[in-house]
């Protein structure tokens, strides 16, 4: 494993050293870790631009909806509540 050295400000080192002693964490290590694998999972779930414009093309094509705005906020509503179950 490798070794890396990182300067922090006094309120960052508090806060990871805060999370340390509650238990959160065994070490800063550990720590840093556990947030470069969140970012490493975030940044996967993330659209490119082209994916983004991709998918606003083909909502335009797809010409005017029927659906209510009720409708959509209720499907919208389980959609993040399906995520949120993946990720627990």
């Amino acid at each position: 494993m490798a070794t890396m050295t990182v300067s922090l400000p006094d309120p960052m080192k508090e806060w990871i050293e805060a999370q340390i002693k509650k238990g959160e964490y065994a070490s800063a290590s550990d720590y840093v870790r556990d947030l470069v694998r969140r970012d490493r999972a975030r940044r996967g779930q993330e659209l490119t631009i082209e994916e983004l414009r991709q998918l606003v093309a083909d909502a335009r094509a797809s010409g005017i909806g029927t659906r209510s705005v009720d409708d959509l906020f209720a499907e919208a509503e389980r959609m993040v509540g399906a995520r949120g179950r993946l990720r627990e």
